[in-house]
């Protein structure tokens, strides 16, 4: 029997476009598990560029890769400045 050939499974290559992420965050909260959240604008920010999202938020890149690693528990002025980097915007509704 030949062996399976697998590659490793990245969400930051399947972001191509702004519908994707908003498709993406939209299926993240909706689960409303905060580390979700978290490790989804991890992703977000891998995929538009790590260094340029760190760059845009102010934040240093490796305190933005732990901020929004498993292990991160980011404040929610960290979370305010990535979302701003990413340029997403959120609309609430009642």
């Amino acid at each position: 029997m030949a062996k399976l050939k697998t590659r490793p499974y990245d969400s930051a290559d399947y972001l191509k476009t702004e519908q994707d992420v908003t498709d993406y965050l939209e299926a993240v909260f909706a689960d409303g598990d905060p580390a979700l959240v978290t490790h989804a604008l991890g992703v977000i920010a891998r995929s538009k560029g790590m260094a340029k999202i760190a760059g845009k938020s102010g934040l240093g890149r490796e305190s933005l890769y732990k901020a929004l690693s498993k292990k991160g528990n980011p404040k929610i002025d960290t979370i305010i400045k990535v979302v701003h980097a990413l340029g997403i915007t959120f609309k609430f509704a009642a």
